[in-house]
This record gives structure tokens, sequence and C-alpha cells, in this order.
């Protein structure tokens, strides 16, 4: 069966308020259009055409050169657009599926039941269509007594009958790819708008004698995007698809109205994802893992048995059995190893931390090299920026860090060794040594009473500096 496609793409996003094509914007963290292409791949159609306006090089930089584009100069209808498709179509066979490409919600499976309809059917056309509940503003699908379409009426020309109709036209079609063409070169404009409707091939095709079917699908796989208010729905019905598709898995999920998945993010079984979690891109969680609340992890990959609690992560990597947060932060380019300990207002940024070392509070790692068995205590600080290069330090296995230290650009900490708590470490420390980087302490008897600097109850009082009225 020879399979092409049409995807209607060149509207200008008007109503979308944005500098933007509507179909760039993501849902479910993949973008409208790529939506509608992979669906078609999905199906074995890899001969694509888009319709493409004045913002077609966002659509060319998600979709590539695989496929054909058609500028269509003058926006004058969903019949003119396709026209534009014409010398795509000459001298082909088969089927013409024609898209909106405004619709992220279009399954595979529906497009192939409209092929296997036209196909044992014999129909010129197959129309993908849906029940509404509410069918206001949508044309309305016409069927005979045998169930073939009879017509498609707009809702402004519908009689108070046909307005009870519930099927609705999707915008979305499956043409035999000759008798599409036919019909294309006969699309008068003698309407208000002046436009040629796609929608007037079916009363033509019925004039010359073929026959129209329907293929009725999910309500929710029509659902176009045409402002954001719109695009926020589709996003809801996308994410509760892919949620579901993960708790099939084995993946509990404890409140899905807050949480947050992308696409192509894989989690294991037997991962317990709590609210206010947002997993984005090609995130990777392995099984046995706890994530949330309140966590965000974009493209991360993570260990069987970790546990992140209310942290941020990018671009990163986290191994297995690790305890991560709260409010930890993990940026780019870091790998940390198995059994890694990192804390409340912990931030490790492009550096790797290998096994059991931890650092359970308000520490910093910057482009540095962290050994095992490392012990942070509170307040360390890599030192990583001379105010011109950025260069972390090397920290080797089983080195123990006194609270509130520094560690300078460059130096390396030999294993085995201690750093003596407030020190400022300048040079390197040899391994089983200790490192003091502090000056003497000078104590001044009575400076308090004499100084007047006693602090007694007239101290002692609420701060209501930052009390709400409500």
């Amino acid at each position: 069966m020879e399979i092409c496609s049409v995807v209607m793409a060149a509207g200008n996003s008007t109503r979308m308020k944005s500098k933007h094509s509507k179909v760039v914007f993501r849902v479910g963290g993949k973008p409208i259009i790529k939506w509608v292409a992979d669906a078609l791949y999905e199906i074995g159609c890899s001969e694509q055409a888009y319709i493409v306006g004045d913002r077609q090089e966002e659509i060319r930089e998600i979709l590539g050169e695989d496929v054909i584009y058609a500028f269509q100069e003058q926006r004058l209808g969903t019949g003119h657009a396709v026209m534009q498709a014409q010398t795509f179509l000459e001298g082909r066979d088969g089927y013409t599926i024609v898209l909106p490409g405004d619709s992220p919600m279009v399954s595979a499976d529906t497009l192939r039941r409209a092929l296997e309809t036209i196909d044992s059917n014999g129909y010129a056309c197959v129309i993908i269509t849906a029940l509404a509940d509410d069918p206001t503003g949508y044309g309305r699908i016409v069927r005979d007594e045998e169930g073939h379409v009879q017509c498609i009426v707009e809702h402004k020309d519908a009689t108070e009958e046909q307005r009870q109709i519930k099927e609705i036209n999707s915008s979305m079609y499956v043409f035999k790819t000759p008798l599409l063409l036919s019909s294309l070169g006969r699309l008068g404009a003698s309407n208000a708008q002046k436009e040629y409707y796609l929608t007037d091939t079916i009363g033509i095709l019925i004039g010359d004698g073929y026959k129209i079917g329907a293929v009725i699908c999910d309500f929710d796989d029509t659902r176009g995007v045409n402002d954001c208010i719109q695009l926020s729905e589709a996003q809801k019905i996308m994410n509760q698809r892919i949620i579901r598709k993960h708790m099939l898995n084995g993946v509990q999920i404890m409140d899905p109205d807050t949480t947050w998945i992308h696409y192509a993010v894989e989690i294991g079984p037997d991962t317990v994802i709590l609210p206010g979690t947002t997993l984005m891109g090609d995130t990777r969680i392995g099984s046995d893992c706890m994530i949330g609340d309140y966590t965000r992890l974009d493209c991360v990959k993570v260990g069987d048995g970790t546990t992140i609690d209310n942290t941020i992560a990018t671009q990163c990597t986290i191994g297995q059995d690790c305890r991560i947060g709260p409010f930890t932060h993990i940026r780019p380019d870091t790998v940390i190893g198995d059994h890694v300990t990192l804390g409340a207002y912990v931030e490790v940024k492009n550096s790797t931390v290998d096994e059991y070392t931890r650092a359970r509070h308000l520490t910093y790692i910057g482009d540095s090299q962290v050994g095992k068995n490392v012990n942070f205590g509170c307040g360390t600080v890599t030192c990583n920026f001379d105010g011109q290069d950025k260069k972390g330090c090397i920290i080797e296995d089983n080195v123990f860090i006194g609270g509130n230290s520094n560690i300078l650009s460059s130096v390396v900490l030999g294993k085995d060794s201690y750093i003596a708590a407030g020190s400022t470490i300048t040079e390197d420390v040899p391994a089983l040594g200790l490192g003091i980087g502090r000056s003497k302490q000078v104590n001044k008897d009575e400076w308090v009473a004499k100084k007047s600097r006693m602090r007694g109850s007239n101290y002692i009082r609420l701060d209501d500096k930052r009390r709400v009225e409500v």
C-alpha cells in the first residue's frame, strides 16, 4: 500500500500571541509538529510533505530535510494549502493522509484504522471523526442510511436538526491520491471569505458517484492547538497518558495531577514518584527509587535504589543507592558515584564524585575530581574560579575536610589527608597529612563590657518584619 501525507503547517499562529509557529510549541516535551510526524512514521508513511509559511525555519529545524516542504505564500484556506503539494502528489497512486499540523494527539492507531477502512471498502475518502459532547462550532458529519458520509455541514450553515448531530469533522482525512488531485483541481472560492476549502472536495467526490466513509476516534485524538488555553489542555491530556503508561509498567505515582513527565522518560518498576515532581528530556530512572517531593530532573541518569528529595538536577548522572537532597542542585556534566550522600544546600557542578562520599550540607563542589569516601564538613567550598579561568581541585580517597573550609583552585588533597576546620587551603596537602590554613586566634578580655556591647532583654523580641496580614 503506497502511502504519502500532506500536513498543513503554514498558519501565522495569530491566536497564540507568539513570535513562534504554534506547531513548534511542546506537548509532553515534544514539538506538536513532531508528534504528527512520528505518528505518520509509525504507520510506515515516510513520504511526508509539509505546507509551511513565514516561520518555516523553525519547522525545518525540528523535522530536518528528510521531508518535503511547500511554501504557501497566501493563506487562502485549507484546500489552497493542500494545492501547494500538487507537484508532490502528481504521478502517485495509493493513498494520501491529510492532517493539520497543530494536532499533537493524533495517534498511529487512528491513522491505521482509517487506512484499513478506505482500503477494504473502496472509498474515495475516509474522514476521521469524533463524537463531541458539545459540538458547537464544529462541522457536522451527515450520514445516509447505509452509514456513508452524505456531506459535511459547517455549524453556521446547519439546520437545527443537523446541529443535534454529535459526530464532528476533525479535519483529518485519507484520500485516494488520484481522486484528491482531481477534486483539488475543481475547487472554487465562491464564498464570503474567497477561500478554497478542503471540505468541498467531499461534495465533489460524492457528485462524481464515489462513496465517502468515516472512522470515529476518541475526541481527545482530534484536539488542535490554536491558543495557549488549548495548548494547556493538550499538555494535561498528554501528560495523563504518559503517566498512565508508567503506572501500568509498575511505577507508583502518588499524585498524577501534580506530576509532569516528558514522553521520552524511562522509569524502572517499584520506583515511587512523589507529588510535585517534573521529569524532563531523556531522563532514565532505575528501579526501587524514590523521587520527590518537588524535584525536577532534566536529562538525568539515576541508578537503582536512589532517593532524590526536593532537588534540581540537569544533564548529569547519579549512581545507585544515593541519598540526594533536600534542596540540592546538581548541574550539567556531573557524575555522582554509587552510595553518595548530598544533603541540604549542596551544589555540584561539572565534577566527578566517587562512591561513599558525603557532603551533607552547605557545600559547593565545582569543576573538581572527588575520590571515594570523602567527607565534606558543613560550609566547604571548592574555589574554582580565579576571576578568569575555572579550574577545580583534586580530592583523593578518604579525605576528611573540616567545616567551613575553602579549597583553592588546582589544589590536590592527597589520599587519607585531613583538613582542619575553618582552613583556607592554598597549597597541596600530602597523603596522610593535616592541612591547616587559618590565622591564630586572639581573645580580648572584658571587650564586651568595655565597649558597652551587652545584649540583654532589650534585644529579645519578635521579628515582625515579614509579618503578613491575611
